[in-house]
């Protein structure tokens, strides 16, 4: 059984979540709307993953899609959501608050990682969208964060990685800086090679068509380009690939 690795996925239906937990994850990132980088999952899609898997579920905490600068009202929601999430048993809560000058915002995560309690905690890709990098780090070391999920501040891990190198260095395993977007058993196998990182966090989507007969094609939902007859789900084969390659490393 591998030990020294962690494989995280990102899921946003029951569907997935016992996809990736049947092919090798060792957590989930749970969500909604993982189209638009993920929105804080309803209590019932948690209950639900939880009465057919036992993985451990690190539940996003985050009210819209949008910038990261919380208002008095959105951020009672968040405190909110992550006193329900801490009720219902999850393991961990991720995420991620800014001001408008884009440091970490310091009383709103000490308020929120003390609702937590013993809560796991991720700083989420807020971290991305950060003025400084180095100095964010520090806070967040200082405010007892676990994680920080993060890119290296660029669309996909690979163009990040020398700012990811530099995290690693920087963070003196005082926290685990855990590398996202973008990655699959390849790109794992290049951080592998070139790093010391232990967690790792993907989505591994694919594409399932519609099971939709009738079809209005004059009619779109949500975003501009997505078709509202393609579903996104967990492909286990990706994440059975990424698991075996961490097996073997």
């Amino acid at each position: 059984m591998r030990k020294d690795y962690i494989l995280e996925c990102c899921v946003d239906s029951v569907e997935s979540a016992i996809t990736a937990a049947h092919n090798g994850a060792d957590r989930l990132e749970l969500c909604s709307n993982l189209i638009i980088g993920g929105t804080t999952p309803t209590l019932s899609l948690y209950q639900t993953i939880r009465e057919h898997t036992d993985i451990k579920i690190h539940a996003l905490i985050r009210p819209r899609f949008g910038d990261f600068l919380h208002n008095a009202i959105e951020f009672e929601v968040i405190r909110k959501e992550v006193a329900q999430f801490r009720k219902a048993g999850a393991q961990g809560i991720v995420i991620g608050c800014l001001t408008a000058d884009g440091l970490l915002h310091r009383e709103q995560m000490k308020r929120l990682i003390d609702a937590a309690g013993d809560m796991h905690i991720t700083l989420h890709r807020a971290f991305d969208m950060c003025l400084n990098p180095m100095e964010t780090l520090e806070t967040a070391v200082s405010l007892g964060v676990n994680t920080i999920l993060t890119s290296g501040q660029e669309d996909n891990c690979l163009a990040g990685l020398p700012l990811l190198k530099q995290l690693e260095q920087a963070a003196a395993g005082r926290l685990t800086i855990m590398p996202c977007a973008g990655v699959n058993a390849n790109v794992i196998q290049t951080l592998l090679a070139e790093t010391g990182f232990t967690c790792f966090h993907m989505s591994g989507k694919k594409t399932l068509e519609s099971g939709m007969i009738y079809r209005n094609s004059q009619v779109h939902m949500g975003l501009p380009g997505i078709s509202e007859y393609e579903i996104f789900a967990t492909d286990g084969m990706a994440v059975k690939e990424a698991d075996r390659v961490l097996s073997l490393a």
